[in-house]
């Protein structure tokens, strides 16, 4: 039987480590292990670079190295940085063999298709998921039938973008799990218990097993595909039609006890976009962790309204198997700006959702977004006050409140651009945008006075956390005075939080990329964002 042909998986870098940024190494590439399993079944040679655990230079050395003899090349990106480095790469590798067929694939390319089709580095995009419309894109770029046949793509004709048959949803009758097997995973150990690994960007925080500010072992998984909810800011509802496509509680069980026999690790970090949505199939999983004694620690994702409709018993279930971290998206305040973004909360909702958490113990990152399209200034200071309230009364929660940023694939990037929102123009400038979470990338979108406010806040949390310095004494007491309160700091009191900052360089004043912003960073208490 003649041998299959190489396939090429590029999983682009998480961040720019140019400008001394670090990765978070339980961040697995998942996205290549998916899509590369059913190619991997077949007999294709599958190879997987993970371009965030070397450096920038390395990882392209690397794909054009694997490149020599292969068929396919693949990147993916969701936002960030991702977008840039995976373009850069497919560049590099396009030029230095012109006859391989490369695609890309993800959030990002399935919402902004043709900023990739019209470089022509590209043969298509895959849109949405990716598994079955990966492998047909395989078998066509061996047989060299015409990509035209293969449903779930877009390809650049004639100058524009042409799609091709639509592809439905599958489930996980149809996918099968992550190919771990096509990476080593001693580098992610060995990044997780290094000098560095607290600074990475998205690191989370110590389990309770573990201990507060100690290095641990974790990695990312994906249990589920696509979110039901019909959210307008985000990418999903275009990307996955509001289907959400779970893996059965017994076939995520069985593939976690494996993976903790072959790799022994402390936490599981589900990367899913709505862990929480069906509680029968969290019931299982978390009575199956329990029954099996599989002892991890694991941190997922929860919608307000899914934590409200537990039963007391399911969110006690989920502490006792080992949920230490859920994050929370509480969106706005009003309910006149829940209503536009279609959220699922009542008035208090998300105060009872936090209080769910907190007397159980379990971390919560809340997040909040100001400055949607035609926001009122007043509903943005609602909601840097309803954040502050709620950390005032849950000190287990991290109240993050970011800048709205315009992202394709929503009716609000429509509202953006009508407004005058003018866009990246090209993947190099998506790329080099940062994260996602901490830049204010829409100048001007959000008022002075909205402003000052939101940086107080961030400076009150901070002292309120402790993340200036471990002492308590008067900045930290005035803080939490005021966090309780809601009254704000004087001319003068500001500028001792400020010279604060200077001395101990830990607090709420971050620049970054000329530009300032506000990061509350717990580091053993919520999701580590910036620094």
């Amino acid at each position: 039987m003649a041998k299959k042909p190489k396939i090429v998986l590029y999983q682009s870098q998480q961040v720019n480590k140019d400008l001394g940024q670090f990765n978070s190494y339980d961040i697995l590439p998942l996205e290549m292990l998916h899509v590369g399993a059913l190619p991997d079944r077949e007999g294709y040679e599958v190879v997987v670079i993970d371009a965030s655990i070397y450096s920038i230079e390395e990882g392209h050395r690397r794909a054009l190295e694997e490149c020599e003899d292969a068929l396919v090349f693949g990147t993916t990106a969701i936002l960030g940085y991702m977008v840039a480095d995976g373009h850069v790469a497919a560049t590099k590798v396009r030029e230095r063999f012109p006859d391989i067929k490369i695609i890309a694939g993800g959030w990002f390319p399935s919402c902004l298709p043709e900023e990739y089709l019209k470089t022509e580095v590209y043969d298509a995009v895959c849109m949405g998921q990716g598994e079955l419309t990966f492998l047909d894109f395989v078998r066509a770029a061996e047989s060299g039938a015409d990509l035209e046949g293969v449903a779930g793509l877009a390809l650049w004709r004639d100058g524009q973008v042409h799609h091709t048959d639509h592809r439905s949803i599958v489930g996980w009758n149809e996918v099968p799990t992550a190919a771990w097997h096509l990476i080593d995973f001693e580098p992610y150990r060995q990044g997780q218990l290094g000098p560095f690994a607290r600074e990475a960007r998205n690191h989370m925080p110590s389990p309770p097993s573990v201990g507060a500010g100690k290095n641990y072992v974790g990695l990312s998984y994906f249990s589920s595909f696509g979110c039901p909810e019909p959210c307008t800011f985000c990418c999903s509802p275009l990307v996955t039609a509001q289907r959400w496509k779970a893996m059965p509680a017994d076939l995520m069980l069985d593939d976690i006890q494996e993976l903790t026999e072959r790799w022994d690790f402390d936490v599981i970090r589900f990367q899913d976009a709505n862990f929480g949505v069906h509680e029968k199939r969290l019931k299982e999983f978390c009575q199956g962790l329990l029954d099996r004694d599989i002892k991890v620690e694991w941190s997922t994702t929860m919608e307000v309204h899914s934590i409200l409709r537990y039963k007391k018993e399911t969110l006690d279930l989920c502490k006792e198997s080992g949920l230490y971290l859920s994050c929370v998206g509480a969106e706005a305040a009003t309910p006149e700006t829940i209503a536009r973004v279609k959220k699922q909360i009542g008035p208090g909702d998300t105060m009872r959702a936090a209080k769910e958490l907190h007397d159980r113990n379990i971390i919560t990152s809340l997040t909040y977004i100001i400055g949607y399209p035609n926001e009122p200034a007043e509903s943005m200071l609602a909601t840097i006050e309803q954040a502050r309230e709620i950390v005032a009364a849950c000190p287990t929660v991290s109240g993050h409140v970011y800048p709205f940023r315009p992202i394709p694939g929503n009716e609000m990037y429509d509202e953006s651009l009508a407004l005058g929102y003018v866009p990246p123009r090209s993947l190099h400038e998506w790329g080099n945008m940062l994260e996602y979470h901490v830049m204010d990338t829409w100048e001007g979108n959000i008022p002075e006075s909205v402003q000052a406010r939101w940086k107080l806040y961030y400076q009150y949390a901070s002292f309120f956390h402790g993340l200036v310095r471990k002492k308590r004494g008067l900045m930290e007491k005035i803080s939490e005075w005021r966090m309780r309160s809601g009254n704000y700091a004087l001319p003068l009191e500001l500028k001792a939080y400020y010279a604060f900052d200077r001395i101990f360089r830990r607090g709420g004043a971050h620049k970054e990329d000329e530009k300032q912003t506000w990061i509350m960073s717990r580091e053993d208490e919520a999701v580590s964002m910036a620094r």
